[in-house]
């Protein structure tokens, strides 16, 4: 079956992003049409004046309802459009040129029901949004996992930049009211319906992360809250690599107190592991600055993250206690 494609866009006072999402999409060098769909989620600054100045460019539709989280808005977008393989994209992206071609191309080669694509940081980034783009992608921090690496083990497609069929979504019921949490949770529902997924690694997005350093440590924050909630809805999903930042910044305390002590071997490794990855970030955005914003930053990452997978650890596994009574604050009603 031919492939008709909708771009699934949640937004939440934000026309500032829409307008700079719009205008890339509008640059897009493919032949391939394509409709974009703008789901307004009870915003209060609305993007509507923005999306009529798009209108005779691009085949656009705007959607506005009632606020309810960003996996609720991407279901009522995907139940409205046209298309029958959707595009989802988070609202702080920038979308390069050659987008729609190259996803186009990886299907027809090996077609996935569920994909999805890298995060990248685009020039034009501030140097904070470089920095945290680094902690987040980078091999020496998670893997590599949201960047460039290709081959990745039971990778599960995010809501930033994710495509899915129309017959997939139909059969899952689309996101649950979890956030954030909801991407890798979709993820293992379609897996577990027979449906298959993977990773485009040519479909990257330019991913603006409207952050600030508190935002991304709040961020991290409730990934680590949320990682083993979903190992036990899924445990399959379960991998040694989650447990990483707790025992790195387990391991980093240590090596302090050892370091008090007299015993520097340790607290040495430490040493190495950060100047390594200053000396790659620094190289990587040819920028010293730059380089030690991305050590920051994996400090912040692995701090935020790393405790609060403990904490949750600690209440949904072992004292078995609902996560919706623990964590109100991660579930949309």
């Amino acid at each position: 079956m031919k492939r008709a494609y909708s771009f699934i866009i949640p937004v939440y006072n934000r026309p500032d992003e829409i307008d700079e999402l719009l205008a890339s999409m509008v640059s897009f060098t493919t032949a391939i049409p394509f409709e974009v769909c703008i789901i307004e989620d009870g915003s209060q600054q609305d993007c509507k004046t923005v999306v009529e100045r798009y209108k005779d460019k691009l085949t656009i539709n705007y959607h506005y309802k009632e606020n309810s989280g960003p996996g609720p808005s991407r279901n009522y977008g995907m139940k409205v459009a046209k298309g029958n393989y959707f595009i989802i994209l988070d609202s702080d992206v920038i979308m390069p040129a050659d987008y729609l071609d190259v996803v186009e191309a990886a299907l027809t080669t090996d077609y996935l029901d569920c994909f999805g694509g890298a995060d990248a940081a685009h020039e034009s980034f501030s140097n904070l949004q470089k920095a945290i783009n680094y902690s987040m992608t980078s091999f020496l921090t998670t893997g590599g996992i949201r960047g460039k690496k290709k081959a990745v083990q039971n990778f599960e497609p995010r809501s930033f930049n994710m495509g899915i069929s129309k017959a997939c979504f139909e059969a899952v019921g689309g996101f649950g009211k979890i956030h954030p949490g909801e991407d890798p949770d979709l993820s293992w529902r379609i897996k577990k319906a027979g449906f298959k997924t993977g990773f485009i690694s040519g479909a990257a997005v330019f991913h603006k992360r409207r952050i600030s350093w508190s935002k991304f440590k709040q961020q991290v924050t409730k990934f680590g809250l949320v990682r083993p909630i979903l190992n036990t809805w899924h445990p399959e999903s379960r991998k040694i690599t989650f447990w990483f930042p707790t025992l790195f910044i387990l391991g980093l305390v240590v090596s302090l107190i050892l370091l008090i002590l007299g015993y520097w071997w340790f607290a040495a490794l430490y040493a190495v592991y950060f100047s390594i990855l200053l000396i790659h970030a620094t190289l990587l955005n040819k920028s010293l600055g730059i380089g030690l914003m991305a050590l920051w930053a994996t400090c912040v990452q692995f701090y935020g993250y790393g405790l609060a997978f403990l904490r949750s650890f600690w209440q949904v596994r072992l004292l078995k206690k609902d996560p919706e009574q623990v964590f109100p604050h991660l579930f949309f009603k």
